[in-house]
């Protein structure tokens, strides 16, 4: 076994000849540099990571076995022959990217942006392999890429620029199919500035981008036209758009989070809170949550429906990039300086309600460190260490709790789905319907089954079968027939049979027979 710096270990096998190195058996590796952008795939199993080691990779929820590294083609075999490092080889870091799960067999589904680089590369999941399509908008003036999105049908990939332009591609042929400008800028462009985030709806009807300036546009996506914008009085950062609800979430340079309705074109709420820069965000995949991190170290948690915060996480180390799983079970995080991605669970959907006061209301922070080797051994001598407690604390822990807006000697109705509680109503009838109608018997032959009986020679010896109660009646009768019959007088036609057959000579048997035959014809 074997480990360094790049975050890997290793297990090596010695087959080979003497003389020759070890062979590579297995390994487990991960990102060498902090990640910069995550994203949950294939209904939560996967996440798609990108590092500032230069890889793209994908880890599995589920089984380690499974997460790699995407293949760049051949980056060992170049790095070899130019007699250079690998990471020098690779693509640079990854800075935003989009997947499509509809077409994974079919084509390429993912596209990313890179550092200062002019083009965006598509990547097919299929084969965890790059793509042979580049993407390469406006080749006349090339300016790097900075945004990325996939069309909900997984057919076209729209890119923009840090020029202002935005182009679509098609994701099978990599060929361009149109660009996107308003003629009311001072250039032919779609933005007079960066293109900070561009989004598709859930029916290839619009295409959303937003400028470094603070202009939101909505596009025709299939005509390339303009058909409204507005403006916002400071400079965006990023922007998230959720296909099913319309509601378009903005980060803007004055720490407040704005959603835009696309349809109403206007804004329907606004959240503030944060201290410091806005990393990232995400909706849920119902859209009633949305969920930012800072700078300052707090993961934010906001209702959409109910327009205010419902949760608040302090961490220690503050968060880079978050994802939401579409079951809404697990959220995935990247920090500060960390290679790690660092799965966090929901509690409210693996545990019992807490107070209703507490819930919803925001006023609570929780703060958090994260696992490390010294907390870890830390917290795993707390484990042995005695604690003592209350006698009346412990009686309250096998309570349920109650909040303080229950009412005493009433019933509280349960947050449990309906199929986990419907079934109580009919305890006694599902009782009475599972119980056996008599008990089972054990099966009166098994002629299949030969019984040994234990030996010291080693040899498997057969105990006989025991008779039945009527063949043992039946032996007893056939033994008791053979005694009458002994207890009768021997004749002379027996005593000449025995003794002839004790001598082996039958002559005087055969003699008799002739004399007796004789005797019975006269």
């Amino acid at each position: 076994m074997s480990s360094s710096a790049d975050n890997s270990i290793k297990m090596w096998i010695f087959d080979t000849s003497e003389g020759d190195p070890p062979r590579l058996l297995r390994f487990r590796s991960g990102h060498s540099a902090p990640p910069l952008c995550i994203r949950f795939y294939a209904n939560g199993r996967h996440i798609l990571s990108a590092g500032q080691d230069r890889a793209f990779r994908l880890f599995s929820v589920i089984q380690d076995q499974q997460s790699r590294e995407l293949s760049q083609r051949h980056v060992s075999k170049r790095a070899k022959n130019l007699k250079v490092k690998e990471a020098e080889i690779k693509l640079k870091p990854v800075i935003a990217f989009d997947v499509a799960e509809i077409r994974e067999r079919d084509w390429c589904n993912v596209v990313t942006c890179h550092v200062d680089t002019a083009q965006a590369y598509v990547w097919r999941l299929q084969n965890f392999v790059i793509g042979e399509h580049i993407l390469s908008p406006h080749p006349e003036d090339p300016t790097p890429v900075k945004a990325c999105a996939i069309s909900a049908c997984g057919n076209f990939a729209v890119v923009g620029t840090a020029g202002g332009w935005i182009e679509r591609f098609n994701l099978q042929s990599g060929i361009s199919r149109g660009s996107y400008m308003d003629m009311s800028e001072r250039k032919p462009c779609a933005h007079d500035g960066e293109v900070v985030g561009v989004a598709c709806d859930s029916t290839n009807t619009i295409m959303i981008s937003a400028g470094s300036r603070g202009d939101v546009k909505v596009w025709d996506f299939k005509g390339r036209e303009l058909k409204s914008r507005w403006q916002i009085d400071c400079a965006l950062v990023k922007i998230v758009y959720h296909r099913y609800n319309g509601l378009l979430a903005t980060v803007a340079d004055d720490l407040v989070i704005r959603l835009f309705d696309v349809v109403a074109l206007r804004m329907v709420r606004k959240f503030e809170g944060h201290s410091d820069r806005i990393t990232d965000v995400c909706f849920s995949e119902d859209g009633k949550w949305l969920l930012t991190s800072s700078m300052d170290g707090t993961l934010r948690v906001w209702d959409v429906i109910l327009a205010r915060q419902i949760d608040a996480v302090h961490v220690d180390v503050s968060v880079t990039a978050l994802s939401l799983s579409p079951n809404m079970d697990v959220l995935a995080t990247t920090h500060v300086d960390q290679n790690g991605v660092y799965l966090w669970v929901n509690q409210g959907m693996f545990s019992a309600p807490g107070k209703a006061d507490s819930y919803g209301s925001g006023r609570e922070v929780v703060s958090v460190n994260l696992p490390t080797v010294s907390s870890g051994e830390k917290s795993l001598a707390n484990n042995f260490e005695e604690t003592k407690v209350n006698p009346e604390e412990a009686e309250d822990a096998h309570h349920f709790p109650v909040s303080d807006q229950q009412i005493p000697d009433l019933v509280t109705l349960s947050l449990l789905p309906k199929s986990q509680w419907q079934s109580l109503i009919n305890l006694d009838i599902i009782k009475a319907r599972n119980k056996p109608i008599e008990p089972p018997k054990k099966p009166e032959k098994a002629p299949f089954f030969l019984p040994s009986i234990p030996s010291l020679s080693g040899e498997i010896l057969f105990k006989p079968r025991e008779p039945a109660d009527d063949e043992k009646d039946s032996q007893a009768g056939e033994e008791q027939k053979t005694r009458d019959k002994a207890d009768f007088p021997a004749s002379q036609f027996l005593l000449f049979l025995q003794s002839s057959a004790k001598d082996k000579n039958f002559a005087a048997f055969t003699d008799y027979i002739k004399v007796y035959l004789l005797q019975l014809w006269i």
